[in-house]
């Protein structure tokens, strides 16, 4: 054969091969029928090289000569079927192949054909026929058309190979069954072999495929039985679709026929995962031509619990096979009633853990994709997951997939997520609410990062227009994700409503006891209004910058709808952020942009519905207090009735506000639009949200009322209540009223049974029936009395609301510009406070006190005094004594005309008016009983400030009608008697009612006495008291008020003043009180002090000066000014009946103790005003006591001047150190009196006083601001004047810094005696000589 051995042939057949081939003997060779099969062999090994190598050459050597070529074919196929060796006959198939391939011409495969039939056809034994059907086999894998033309023109072949299947050897069923899948690859062969598959190969073919030992059968067995499966009608003749239901449910039936479902479960039982592949593919080739016919032979025969098995594997192929197969089985609803989805769960969610670690991302999204039907399509009353730990780890699934970078994968774990996310699903206690809460935030964050930021802050209204962007603009995938990450939060708040009616889902069942557990239902409902707030809803909202969904938002609007019911008690304050935050708006834009002319129905629904729940809820938070089952049962059928029909935009809307319902409708849907609508901005514009132009609005409702009106339709209260709020609201931006329309309001109002029916407790409200006369004369009185009978409601719903409500509803200081404004309306409130109840007289007078304090109009306390006067006279004339008691009006009254006489500052003459209201309180308190408190307290106080605050000729008058009123002195006595029987409370935080009329009683007592001696008026009845009562209340006064000493006290003082000689007073001793005889003093000192006892000054003497101590430590500066007034008015009582024992008292050794203790508490104790008239009483006790308080008082008053903060001017100092003057007084006093020892002493101190005024005085400019100081300025400057013209101290410095403050307090008439000295006399000035040093050269020091 090599090319230069070769002389037989033209150089022409020589092929460049190593060695050199001569193609024609090598084709003479292999034609050779005596040469060997080795040289045949080798002939044929080199002519598969030059196939290989030469391909082009060799082919058209051949083409040159057809007999050569057709030589060379038949003597290929002779060899084929004739030689023996197995490996031989591989390669002679192997190189006709090629060769035939490789010529293109059909004449060739003819041959074949003819000659394959002619060997088949004398074949004694099908093994002889093997690489025959294995060669045709082959040729129709190579050349496409070789099957078509085989089934076409050589049908007769066809017919030996069911011969071949019926053989028992699995090699040649093996190549009959590859053949066959080639024929029935072709679709000209799937149409000519139908009749012949149904006929003669169907049956043969399951049965060599049930029966199939060796993997070369089994696959290609299962090849023929995939392309077979492309066909429906052979899918339906393998599935024997003629067998009735009642065959095909009879197990024993199935294994008797050996159908395919169980030929298939059969390859699934091999632990070839091949096999496995391939039978689950042919299980999804099967169902996807129907499942629902297909599916239940495959459950039967419990196919997809070894599915489920499959998935254990680390193939991806069979892992991808088998989803497809499940998925496919998820379509029947037999594949979850038999349970196969509760076996196998685990093992899906254990494969989809392992599946999550691999780089595939379709097979990610298709286990997904399985996970999400099977959860979605799991019957409710078959429990999914029986295990809590499988459940938990499909949880940790889901949480893992979140993280994963492709957003197809993200979307499919989502929508698992949404069909997780139900109660059947998480029923195995406890349910996992923490990991839940995790994995809701996990999708809504990741939903949330693939959003880009908002642009600014919107609100929901403003994110739809224009209609312009379109959904094109934004990624689909966003798109999907962000409606299946919104169906998961429904299902979420979905699952948290199911639950509530579950008692053992309320919390975790398993909690140690005491302990708490965050695994409970409140804290996850919580958390959903938590996430929905920070999460979802800006996610929305700036996914509605970019793009609008009609999907998507009817998802979203349909889980705000759910959350309603999520946490109850939280409803309110989620309605009222929604309704703030433009939700109304937001929804009726979407409903007329989407849902007009019937389209988008669930998006209609869920907006319809979200409106309603809304409204309803904003209704029963602002109605609370009125909230009427009849009513809310109304306005929900009418909301439910018209808003699924309220598809027009605001514009359309305001239209339609005027619009006749008869001429329009005949069943009434107009109206149902205007009412709907009205309520729609009533809820809006109460929480802030002015989605209508108020302008428009105001127009557009008195249009509404007007239309009304005109067809004699009375709207509902609910409605009313709407319509008034939002003319009152709006009525600002509006013209006003007119007549017509102020007539039309009143006639509706007139014919309601209760204006509180459409009240709304609102500023603005107020203001519009205030601000027109013709509303206010018929309605202002009704509605004050509801403003103040809602007051406190609003009060305490601001406070606990914590969505940020508007500052319309703020208890009553909205009121008080609209009394500025009309003054009238004080006698509407007048007449409130005495017809009303006493809650809202009490809030009327918290107003008018407030009002009083800001008001300066002089009428207005003119116009209430001739009012109360009008309502006290009637009140006198038309009740009784018990009926005047009984009134819980009356003291509130009292009070508010004691507010009215605290408004007049100054002295002012009394008027006839005054003096009639004088009179006929006066009356009013004779008629009431001491345990009036009430009553009296205010009224006691009335009449002292009519006493106090007026001038001498009106206080005249004024005493002889109080003194004149016997009933009332009698009740005085009694209330002061009843000090002896009250048993006090232990130190009360605060003044009690009753302790409070004491106080009064006594004060009121003390200034009668004082200005009836004043002026002395006549006295008509006498007031009894018994003095060592009076005494005992001061000295025992243990648990008394303080107020009620300093009352008594008061008393007390006025009695000393006029030395118990009060035609007024009586006083009697405890002895006398009783019927006794009067006592006899028992010494001198007694009868000189008559009626006190000497023991009895001593003994309130030591209770005075002790409870100075307790008062002053407690800087309790009342009582203790109370206490040194009551000791100086003793003292100067004593000096008037005897001086010796005034001397002796105030010689005491105890008040200079006592002074100690007091000046101890501190360096500005000097300062106090209490503690320097004390110690001018001390000064009292005679020469010894007067150089003790006049050295430690000068000494204190350096020592605090040398601590003062540097920051102090002058001025302040000497404002701070003017009280040390004091004491010049009694220096001035005693210097005439001492002897020349004394008076060299009294000297030293009274000069370094002189100094240190000096020393302040030197910069008297800032002086002048000082106001109302100046006064007493005026008379410490005349006491140093005096002082220093007495003692002949002056020098001519000093003289000047006095002579130079005196013009600035009107001091210029004052003459001094002025001694100059010529050097600086060292005893002199001895005092100061470490303060200041001397000056020689000035002469002067």
């Amino acid at each position: 054969m090599a090319a230069e051995a070769c002389g037989r042939h033209a150089a022409g057949w020589a092929l460049p091969l190593r060695p050199p081939l001569c193609l024609a003997c090598a084709v003479g060779t292999l034609g050779d029928g005596g040469a060997s099969l080795v040289r045949k062999k080798h002939a044929l090994s080199r002519l598969r090289d030059a196939l290989a190598w030469q391909t082009l050459p060799v082919i058209r050597l051949l083409a040159l000569d057809e007999r050569v070529c057709a030589s060379l074919v038949g003597a290929l196929f002779g060899m084929c079927h004739t030689v023996e060796d197995s490996d031989a006959q591989d390669q002679f198939i192997e190189v006709l192949v090629h060769l035939v391939v490789e010529l293109k011409s059909e004449q060739y495969l003819r041959c074949i054909l003819d000659e394959s039939q002619k060997e088949l056809s004398k074949a004694t034994t099908m093994r002889g026929s093997l690489p025959i059907f294995t060669l045709l086999g082959k040729l129709a894998d190579a050349i496409p058309v070789f099957a078509d033309i085989l089934v076409v023109k050589h049908s007769n072949l066809v017919d030996h190979l069911p011969l071949g299947l019926m053989y028992p050897n699995e090699g040649v069923k093996a190549a009959v069954c590859y053949l066959y899948g080639k024929l029935y690859s072709s679709p000209v062969g799937t149409e000519r072999l139908s009749a012949h598959f149904e006929e003669k190969l169907c049956g043969l073919f399951l049965n060599t495929l049930g029966h199939a030992q060796t993997k070369e059968l089994q696959v290609n067995c299962l090849g023929l039985l995939k392309e077979l499966l492309k066909s429906d009608h052979f899918v339906s003749i393998l599935m024997n679709n003629s067998r009735t239901e009642e065959e095909s449910e009879n197990s024993d039936f199935l294994e008797g026929e050996n159908p395919l479902p169980l030929v298939l479960k059969k390859f699934l039982l091999t632990r070839d995962e091949m096999l496995q592949a391939a039978s689950s593919h042919c299980v999804a080739a099967v169902l996807v031509h129907s499942p629902s016919r297909y599916a239940p032979a495959f459950i039967h025969a419990d196919v997809p619990e070894f599915l489920f098995e499959c998935l254990l594997c680390n193939s991806e192929i069979l892992i991808w096979s088998v989803y497809c197969c499940l998925l496919l089985l998820t379509e029947e609803r037999l594949f979850f009633s038999k349970c196969h989805t509760v076996y196998g769960i685990e093992s899906l969610v254990r494969s989809l853990q392992d599946v999550l670690q691999l780089n595939n991302v379709e097979l990610h999204k298709q286990g997904l994709l399985l996970f999400t039907e099977i959860l979605k399509r799991q019957p409710v009353e078959i429990t999914l997951f029986t295990n809590r730990g499988v459940c938990l780890d499909a949880i940790d699934v889901l949480m893992k997939t979140m993280d994963c970078p492709v957003l197809e994968v993200v979307v499919g774990a989502v929508k698992a997520v949404a069909a997780f996310l139900r109660k059947d699903h998480l029923s195995s206690p406890p349910v996992p609410y923490e990991k839940l809460q995790k994995l809701l935030e996990a999708v809504l964050k990741r939903c949330a990062d693939l959003s880009p930021p908002q642009s600014s802050k919107k609100h929901a209204g403003d994110l739809l227009f224009p209609v312009s962007q379109s959904l094109s603009r934004v990624s689909q995938r966003q798109g999907q994700l962000l409606l299946n990450t919104l169906e998961s939060f429904r299902s979420a708040c979905r699952l948290a409503v199911e639950y509530q009616s579950d008692p053992m889902a309320q919390e975790n069942a398993f909690t140690a006891p005491g302990s708490e557990s965050k695994e409970t239902l409140s804290n996850f409902s919580e958390f959903l209004l938590r996430i929905c707030d920070n999460l979802c809803i800006p996610m929305v909202m700036n996914y509605l910058e970019r793009a609008v969904s009609s999907a998507v938002m009817e998802v979203f609007i349909s889980a705000l709808n759910t959350l309603f019911m999520v946490v109850p008690n939280m409803r309110i304050k989620f309605s009222k952020k929604l309704a703030s935050s433009s939700f109304i708006r937001l929804t009726l834009e979407l409903k007329a942009r989407f849902c007009s002319v019937q389209s988008n129905p669930a998006l209609n629904q869920a907006c319809s519905r979200f409106l309603c729940n809304l409204c309803l809820s904003l209704y029963s938070a602002t109605e609370k207090e009125r909230i009427s089952a009849q009513e809310e049962q109304e306005m929900s059928e009418l909301l439910q009735k018209g808003l699924p029909q309220l598809n027009y935009t605001v514009a359309e809307s305001l239209l339609l506000l005027a619009e006749n319902p008869e001429a329009f409708s005949l069943d009434q849907s107009l109206c149902s639009h205007q009412h709907c609508f009205i309520l729609l901005s009533y809820f809006a514009y109460t929480l802030g949200d002015r989605f209508v132009p108020e302008a428009e609005l105001f127009l557009a409702i008195r249009n509404f009322l007007l239309s009304a009106q005109d067809r004699g339709n009375c709207p509902p209260p609910y409605i009313l209540r709407a319509v008034l709020y939002l003319l009152a609201v709006c009525q600002d931006k509006g013209k006003g009223l007119d007549s017509r329309s102020l007539c039309t309001i009143r006639r509706i109002l007139d014919n309601l049974p209760d204006l509180g029916l459409v009240y709304v407790h609102c500023p603005l409200l107020l203001e519009f029936f205030l601000r027109y006369p013709e509303l206010m004369g018929r309605f202002g009185h009704q509605v004050l009395q509801l403003w103040f009978s809602w007051e406190d409601c609003s009060q305490t719903e601001t406070e606990e609301d914590g969505f940020g409500l508007p500052d319309q509803l703020s208890s009553a200081n909205p009121l008080l510009p609209i009394l500025k404004s009309n003054s009238s309306i004080l006698l509407i409130l007048l007449d409130l406070v005495c017809s009303s109840s006493v809650e809202v007289a009490q809030k009327v007078l918290v107003t008018l006190r407030t009002f009083l304090e800001r008001s300066e109009d002089v009428l207005v306390c003119d116009l209430l005094r001739s009012r109360f006067l009008q309502i006290l006279q009637q009140l006198l004339v038309e009740s009784s004594s018990a009926s005047l008691q009984a009134n819980r009006n009356l003291p509130i009254l009292l009070s508010l005309l004691f507010l009215v006489q605290l408004r007049s500052k100054g002295m002012r003459e009394l008027d006839s008016t005054d003096f009639k209201l004088l009179h006929q309180v006066s009356n009013l308190c004779g008629k009431c009983r001491p345990r009036d408190t009430d009553l009296l307290q205010p009224s006691l106080n009335f009449l002292y400030w009519s006493l106090h605050q007026t001038t001498p000729c009106s206080q005249q008058r004024a005493v002889a009608v109080l003194l004149s009123n016997v009933s009332l002195l009698e009740l005085l006595q009694k209330v002061m008697e009843c000090t002896w029987t009250r048993s006090f409370p232990s130190e009360p935080a605060y003044l009690l009612p009753e302790d409070a009329l004491l106080c009064s009683g006594w004060l009121l007592a003390a200034s009668l006495l004082i200005y009836q001696h004043r002026y002395n008026a006549e006295v008509h009845q006498t007031l009894t008291l018994d003095l060592t009562e009076v005494l005992n209340a001061i000295i025992f006064r243990k648990k008394k008020p303080i107020l009620l000493l300093v009352s008594i006290m008061q008393f007390l003082r006025a009695v000393l003043r006029q030395n118990f000689s009060s035609s007024l007073l009586v006083i009697v001793i405890q002895n006398t009180a009783h019927g006794a005889t009067q006592p006899q003093p028992s010494s001198l000192e007694d009868a000189a002090l008559h009626p006190f006892a000497m023991q009895q000054v001593f003994s309130l003497l030591v209770s005075l000066q002790n409870l100075l101590v307790h008062v002053y430590l407690q800087k309790d500066l009342l009582l203790s000014q109370a206490v040194v007034a009551c000791l100086e008015t003793l003292l100067e009582y004593l000096c008037v009946k005897n001086q010796d024992v005034a001397l002796h008292v105030a010689s005491q050794p105890w008040h200079r103790f006592l002074l100690l203790t007091l000046l101890s508490g501190g360096q500005k104790s000097v300062l106090q005003p209490e503690i320097l008239r004390l110690v001018t009483l001390v000064s009292r006790g005679g020469v010894g006591c007067a150089l003790f308080c006049s050295r430690m008082l000068v000494q204190y008053i350096w020592v605090v001047y040398w601590n003062l903060p540097p920051a102090h001017t002058r001025s302040q100092i000497l404002l701070w150190f003017c009280p040390s003057l004091y004491l010049c007084p009694i220096i001035i006093v005693l210097s005439s009196e001492l002897p020349f020892h004394a008076v060299q002493k009294l000297t030293a101190l009274t000069e370094r006083i002189l100094f240190f005024w000096c020393f302040c005085s030197i910069d008297l400019d800032h002086l002048e601001p000082l106001g109302r100081r100046g006064e007493a300025y005026r008379e410490h400057a005349t006491a140093v004047a005096s002082l220093g013209a007495c003692c002949g101290l002056l020098e001519s410095k000093v003289l000047l810094g006095i002579t130079a403050s005196l013009p600035v307090f009107g001091l210029t008439d004052l003459n001094f005696q002025v001694r100059e000295l010529p050097v600086c006399d060292p005893a002199v000035c001895g005092a100061c000589e470490q303060e200041r040093e001397c000056d020689p050269t000035q002469q002067k020091y």
